[in-house]
């Protein structure tokens, strides 16, 4: 038996789905991908970031945005929903689109079990892409543990772990402190380590 093959969408197509979709889907060289849903825990670190990270950049020429806001990368054809982007100085929208970016600073994601390699692996490989940005950050839902990328001058990608709830991560292209006790405030684990 030959498989059907799978049919392929201009951007053009994909853009129009989406206006109409009832979920959100990832577009990457003419496939559409469905985004799974959130748990608690992604909805809870997500909303942590965006209450600690609008008070720090307070006064400052950036912003923040959440899942709703689309994410193109030209160079690589990738139209995606970061979960959380910062954006300073004049947004950059797709040509004739008020709802979808090009040009974030820094991009947070948070990981669950179903991501964590893709996140990890050929979507920040797609990222990387993105002349604007220098700074990537994975937050583990599941316990505490982020993954912080900085670009350095020569295009090279430093990497800095914290595993640790008094850990302050320091988002280098914004000047922003964000400690962890903040980002995982109301977090449950299924198995909390009791005891130190």
């Amino acid at each position: 038996m030959v498989a059907q093959p799978q049919k392929r969408y201009s951007p053009e197509e994909y853009l129009a789905l989406e206006e109409t979709a009832e979920y959100r889907s990832e577009y990457y060289r003419g496939e559409i991908f469905a985004m799974s849903g959130g748990s608690a825990n992604h909805n809870r670190i997500i909303k942590n970031l965006i209450i600690t990270l609008d008070a720090a950049l307070e006064g400052k020429p950036c912003e923040t945005f959440v899942t709703d806001m689309r994410l193109h990368v030209r160079k690589n054809s990738l139209y995606t929903y970061p979960d959380v982007m910062i954006m300073c100085g004049r947004i950059e929208y797709v040509k004739g689109r008020t709802d979808t970016i090009t040009n974030p600073v820094v991009i947070f994601e948070v990981l669950s079990e179903s991501t964590q390699a893709y996140d990890r692996g050929a979507k920040f490989e797609l990222y990387r892409a993105i002349d604007a940005l220098q700074d990537y950050v994975l937050i583990d839902q599941s316990r505490v543990h982020v993954e912080y990328f900085h670009k350095l001058e020569d295009s090279r990608w430093l990497l800095t772990e914290f595993n640790d709830l008094e850990g302050v991560l320091m988002l280098e292209s914004v000047g922003v402190e964000i400690p962890l006790s903040r980002v995982y405030q109301k977090v449950e684990w299924e198995n909390p380590i009791v005891g130190g």
